[in-house]
Formats: C-alpha cells, sequence, structure tokens
C-alpha cells in the first residue's frame, strides 16, 4: 500500500534570522517516513524574529504544528511564548532552542507543554533527528485521535439504532403493563408497579446512553445564548419539589444575583437535573439540598450539597467514570443508569471546566461544576435560537 502523505507546518521563533533561512533551507527538502501509521510527512516551514509576531500571526489564523521556540528572545521570551499558547489552548509540539537552559526553565518549559530541547549551536543531523522525532509523536498522536474519534461514530451510531429498535418493544410492553395495573388485585399490582418502575430504569439507560454518544460523537446540535443560569437552577429546584416534599427532603436555592453563561440551555438543564436529582435520590429522608450558583475568576459555579449517604473516599474517585453506580446497603434500592455523572463531567469539559466531589461517609457530598463561557464560532455551534436535540 502507497503511504499517505502529509504536510507538517513547522513554525520557528528566533530573533537570529540567518539561522532561521538555514533552517528553512535544511527543512525544505527533507522527508519523514512514519512507519507506525505508512505515512510520508513533508514540511512547510515559516518564521518569525520575536514573539510579538508569532502570537500575532496566530491570532490572525496562522496554524502550526511544530514550534521550534528559542528561549532567549527579545520582548516576550519563549517562557512567555509558552505561557500564551497555553492560555488560548493552542497544543502544538514545541522544540526549545537555547544555549542558556537551566534545570529550572527546562522544568518550566515542559510544565507549560515543551516536548523537546535542541541545545545551540546545533547541527544539521541534530536538528533533522529533533524534527523526526517530534514528527513521528505528532503523527502518531493524530492517527490515535483519529481512531478514537471512528470509535465514538461508530458507538453513537449502534446506540442510535438500538434505541430505535428497542423504543417500540418497551412502549408496548409499558401500555400493556399500565392496562393490567388496573384490573389486577393488589398482590399482583404490586409486581406490575415494579415491572413499570424497571421498565422506566431501563428507557432512562438508553435515553442517557444517547445523550453520551451524541455529546462524544459531537453529534449533538449545540444552541449557544447568554443564559440567565441562576433562574435555570431556580426552575429545575422547582421541578423536583414534590419528589423532594414526599421524602421530607427541605430543597433550597441559596439567594443571589443572576449568573449569566454563553452557554446551550439544554446542555445546563441536563447538568443541574442530574446534580440534583442524584442529591435527593442518594439523601437521608428528612434530610436538606441546596444548590447555589455564583461567578468568579475562575468562572460560573454550580454547587450542590446535600445530607445524604455520602461516599468514601475510593468510591468518590471512581463516581464520574461510565456506568459506576456505588453498591452497598444504602445504594441498594436506588436505581440508576451511572451514567449520569459522566455525562455531567463530559459537558463540564466542553466548557473548559471540570466536575468534583467532596463528600463524607455517613454526612453527605457536595457536587461542584465549573463552566467557562462557551467559545462562539467553536465546531458544533449552532446560531442562538437552533434546535436542540
Amino acid at each position: 500500500m502507497r503511504p499517505q502523505e502529509q504536510v507538517v507546518r513547522i513554525a520557528m521563533v528566533d530573533d537570529e534570522e540567518p539561522l532561521c533561512v538555514v533552517v528553512r533551507r535544511i527543512l525544505s527538502k527533507y522527508e519523514v517516513h512514519v512507519p507506525d501509521v505508512g505515512v510520508d510527512a513533508s514540511y512547510d516551514f515559516a518564521y518569525f524574529t520575536s514573539g510579538e509576531l508569532f502570537i500575532h500571526d496566530m491570532a490572525a489564523g496562522g496554524q502550526y504544528d511544530i514550534l521550534l521556540l528559542d528561549l532567549k528572545l527579545p520582548g516576550m521570551s519563549g517562557l512567555d511564548v509558552l505561557t500564551e499558547l497555553s492560555r488560548q489552548n493552542r497544543p502544538m509540539l514545541t522544540i526549545m532552542i537555547t544555549a542558556y537552559a537551566t534545570f529550572e526553565t527546562a522544568v518550566q518549559a515542559t510544565k507549560l507543554g515543551g516536548y523537546d530541547f535542541l541545545a545551540k549551536p546545533f547541527s544539521p543531523d541534530e536538528l533533522r533527528y529533533a524534527v523526526r522525532k517530534a514528527t513521528g509523536q505528532l503523527i502518531v498522536s493524530k492517527e490515535a485521535r483519529r481512531l478514537a474519534e471512528e470509535k465514538r461514530q461508530i458507538r453513537f451510531n449502534f446506540i442510535s439504532v438500538l434505541a430505535h429498535e428497542l423504543k417500540a418493544p418497551l412502549n408496548a410492553i409499558e401500555g400493556y403493563l399500565k392496562i393490567l395495573q388496573a384490573d389486577e388485585p393488589p398482590d399482583r399490582r404490586h409486581m406490575i408497579d415494579r415491572s413499570l418502575i424497571r421498565l422506566d430504569g431501563m428507557k432512562k439507560l438508553i435515553f442517557d446512553l444517547l445523550d453520551l454518544t451524541r455529546i462524544e460523537s459531537g453529534q449533538k446540535q449545540r444552541s449557544f445564548a447568554s443564559v440567565n443560569v441562576r433562574a435555570l437552577a431556580k426552575s429545575t429546584v422547582e421541578s423536583f419539589t414534590a419528589e423532594a416534599d414526599a421524602r421530607g427532603i427541605a430543597i433550597e436555592l441559596e439567594p443571589g444575583k443572576p449568573v449569566s453563561l454563553y452557554c446551550d440551555t439544554g446542555e445546563m438543564e441536563i447538568i443541574l437535573n442530574n446534580l440534583i436529582s442524584n442529591a435527593i435520590k442518594y439523601n437521608r429522608d428528612n434530610g436538606s439540598v441546596r444548590v447555589s450558583v455564583s461567578r468568579g475568576a475562575d468562572g460560573v459555579k454550580i454547587a450542590v450539597s446535600d445530607t445524604g449517604i455520602g461516599l468514601t473516599a475510593e468510591e468518590a474517585a471512581k463516581l464520574f467514570a461510565e456506568f459506576v453506580r456505588i453498591k452497598n446497603e444504602d445504594t441498594i434500592k436506588v436505581i440508576g443508569s451511572g451514567l449520569g455523572l459522566s455525562t455531567v463531567r463530559k459537558l463540564a469539559q466542553l466548557y473548559g471546566g471540570e466536575a468534583v466531589v467532596k463528600s463524607v461517609k455517613g454526612e453527605g457530598s457536595i457536587f461542584t461544576v465549573t463552566l467557562h463561557d462557551a467559545v462562539p464560532g467553536e465546531p458544533g455551534q449552532e446560531k442562538a435560537g437552533g434546535p436542540i436535540e
């Protein structure tokens, strides 16, 4: 099979322009074969004599795969450039070029995303070796991401077909059970009631799987607008009031000012519904649930605390994984899919945030989700007012 061909985009930032010209000449006819994935790579090269010029080019739409970055630059230093790229979440394989590297700067550069170091002065062979190593890492990583994306698409397609095929028989079973429910004596009606509860659990599992795979695969239509998250939380709390009252659980939203977030309303509803539903399900009778929404320097925070059964440190560590349900004497009667919190974390990560839990066994838990405003024009977005699946 003929190898695939890929062009790797390299940017060099160094105030020694003659050196940049030499590097361009060396790489102009250089090609690398990556045997693991059967790819032949050639190079498209651009250079900048200052960090400011490079950052300006990136802001204007410049895209690069590998960065050859001098540590000592006039104006912005190499570490300043790395810091700015990290802040903008613009990942690329960075090879630091320097004659003055110390252990401290090496550690700092690595923390900021530096991949390798090339000491000045370097020979053409040393340059080619560093670029070849970075190219192999880059192309293998791209192929791994492509395969992972393909796997997510296959998973979504399978779950979609499965949900479609199960919908009709599940609805039929539910309909017949409800007909029988009205005419059966109390002892048999109890069995029908339990069957209907299990049926609801099965339908929720299917819908949770659809939500999760739709988000993972990028198939979910996303409609972005400025949303008052506090008002949305208030509405969600009200929708769970009857369920909470039935067990004597006091549920309240902490007072505060409106909190706006540029987001998809449906995704915020998924987050709030899962957090509040769990706070009630895993609470004790006559307990309490408190919901707070606030905005700070680190984004919008949604916190839901409960006085429930709580978790051990070991249980909390694996709680956000898919299909994880904590099974013990306290949870044996609680029905769930084990997908709700996994979906919450994936949604939080889409907004550059995270979902965490602090819990004490026997005392309760606090679930906190941090979110940042969505970036206009990011992939998968529709105009405000578009469809939400």
